[in-house]
């Protein structure tokens, strides 16, 4: 498990229960300020040589896999840099053990990628439990502000948060809003707004999306079950035998099946589903990556804490 702090004066290194050692990180990903780690028990309490003290320190809390949690780190300090100006301080929290229990929250729902009815019955009471003991310790690090960079997260945004004393932005929500502030038209006179959302079964089931994108006034379509059969769950089966020209055409087909229901995007809910597609590839251009639009308001919401606005 490992916690680091984006600070300055720190070199950026990577800490687990055993050893210490500096290690550089890609060109992409370099910070402006550096960075030192916060060291933990078990239980997620930890000390560190210095805790941030700026108003717009930014919590991370890692989900699925720590892949998904530098993507979001990275996308972060791109854009929130690209104009010469120096990344916000954060802090970023992932832990192996709680990336496997979501990973297989999230697979259980797949009969064919989990392991049968072995898990079916698992309480999930201990994977949001784990989740707001570590929020906790991203609030006493010094954060003002808390994301997550996972869907499945967001399934108990409600019970990570209570009795949170900072704001803990919610994904669905800023990708609502950004959806609203777009002014989007119907495709079809008089139908009201279309908004397509792909997602595993345990994502979907959770609502989350549905409900914030209806509180924005927008209609939800979801895959029927013959494209979740037949395309989104055999995409991400071949996803997982690395057969990746198989997993691009089904997940076309899944986005094509929406986009013919006249939606005018269609949501990747999902990081198995997210980075299929080619960058050129026409039907990307047609889809929304919620993690963007998190990144997005982050950077906003740490620019507006960090001149008192």
């Amino acid at each position: 498990m490992f916690y680091a702090l984006n600070y300055p004066s720190y070199a950026f290194s990577h800490v687990n229960s055993h050893k210490t050692r500096k290690a550089r990180l890609k060109p992409v990903l370099a910070i402006p300020s550096s960075s030192t780690v916060l060291h933990t028990d078990e239980n997620g309490s930890g000390s560190s040589d210095s805790l941030v003290s700026q108003a717009n320190t930014v919590g991370i809390l890692g989900g699925i896999s720590a892949n998904s949690s530098l993507n979001f780190l990275k996308k972060v300090v791109q854009w929130s840099t690209k104009d010469g100006q120096d990344c916000f301080p954060f802090v970023l929290c992932s832990d192996p053990v709680l990336n496997k229990k979501l990973l297989l929250h999230e697979r259980e729902s797949f009969p064919s990628l989990g392991r049968g009815n072995e898990h079916s019955q698992l309480d999930h009471t201990p994977i949001w439990e784990n989740l707001q003991r570590k929020r906790v310790f991203l609030e006493k690090s010094g954060a003002h502000c808390i994301v997550m960079p996972c869907h499945i997260s967001h399934a108990w945004h409600d019970e990570i948060s209570n009795g949170s004393s900072v704001h803990l932005l919610h994904m669905g929500e800023c990708v609502a809003k950004e959806l609203k502030e777009a002014k989007l038209k119907p495709l079809e006179a008089g139908s009201p707004l279309r908004i397509g959302v792909l997602a595993t079964h345990a994502t979907l089931n959770a609502g989350f999306y549905q409900e914030k994108l209806q509180c924005e006034g927008f209609e939800v379509v979801l895959p029927d079950k013959a494209t979740m059969e037949h395309a989104v769950i055999p995409a991400i089966e071949a996803l997982n035998r690395r057969d990746m020209k198989g997993a691009r055409n089904l997940l076309r087909i899944a986005v094509q099946v929406l986009l013919v229901r006249a939606v005018n995007t269609v949501i990747l809910a999902s990081d198995d589903l997210c980075d299929l597609l080619p960058q050129d590839d026409p039907l990307l251009k047609k889809c929304i990556d919620p993690i963007d639009a998190l990144a997005r308001s982050t950077i906003k919401w740490a620019q507006a804490a960090g001149t008192g606005t």
